[in-house]
């Protein structure tokens, strides 16, 4: 039986943001939207209710899955694989490598500035995404709506979770994946050196948003991993075999 896939989207987008990849890979893919986000705008973003959100995605899709993420959603993927292990047959964290004091406080204060004007951030971030993306892509990813609002919520939540403690609690393969002018690969390393059995993959020429650019190479990392965590699934003496993703 295939693996499913499950894919949480970025802070302030929506399920939406994974349409071009989720065709791609075809029926066995879902995307969620998070609390705060998309179909759910309103709510208040908490990390449990995101994880929450996570399991009961993979368990509406058989009960064990790949489950990645990018930004947010690559943050609230290690930590559902840290409460629900057992549900996660392997994690893919994308863009969501950066945990200093400045990026921290960076963060922080732009999101401070987002929900005290919601819609004028919500502009700006449309603009930002068209001009980032390709035009099909860009559309997809914006069809779910844009919510500033959450911002607040979302940073205090992520920035209290403690990644490193979740990345060592969890013992599944682990694929830390960052375009190379992402700044949120800044403490790419030390999250490496946290998995128990983890990966480093580098996509050249990528920003942070420019990760959803190709959708075509995305849906075939996504199926490598799938196929690898496969592999080690069925390995029913727990020794890790199949392939491993190119760094």
């Amino acid at each position: 039986m295939t693996l499913p896939i499950v894919l949480l989207h970025g802070i302030r987008l929506s399920r939406t943001m994974w349409e071009p990849v989720v065709i791609r890979l075809g029926p066995t893919a879902f995307a969620p939207d998070l609390p705060g986000h998309g179909r759910r705008r309103g709510e208040v973003f908490t990390l449990e209710a995101a994880t929450e959100t996570a399991a009961d995605a993979i368990d509406a899709a058989g009960g064990r899955a790949l489950l990645a993420g990018l930004s947010l959603g690559g943050y609230t993927a290690i930590a559902t694989a840290e409460r629900y292990p057992e549900k996660v047959a392997g994690l893919v964290a994308m863009g969501c490598t950066a945990r200093n004091r400045a990026m921290t406080l960076l963060y922080r204060a732009a999101a401070a500035v987002a929900g005290r004007f919601p819609r004028r951030a919500d502009a700006v971030s449309a603009y930002a995404i068209r001009r980032a993306l390709p035009r099909d892509v860009a559309e997809s990813v914006l069809s779910g709506g844009v919510g500033c609002a959450v911002l607040p919520s979302a940073v205090a939540a992520i920035t209290a979770h403690d990644q490193l403690a979740a990345l060592r609690a969890y013992a599944g393969p682990v694929w830390l994946v960052n375009g190379d002018r992402d700044p949120f690969r800044a403490d790419e390393r030390e999250f490496l050196a946290a998995c128990r059995d983890g990966r480093r993959v580098r996509l050249p020429h990528t920003g942070h948003v420019t990760t959803l650019a190709d959708p075509d190479r995305l849906a075939g990392l996504l199926a490598e991993a799938r196929h690898h965590a496969e592999a080690v699934t069925a390995d029913t003496d727990g020794k890790q075999t199949g392939p491993s993703l190119s760094s």
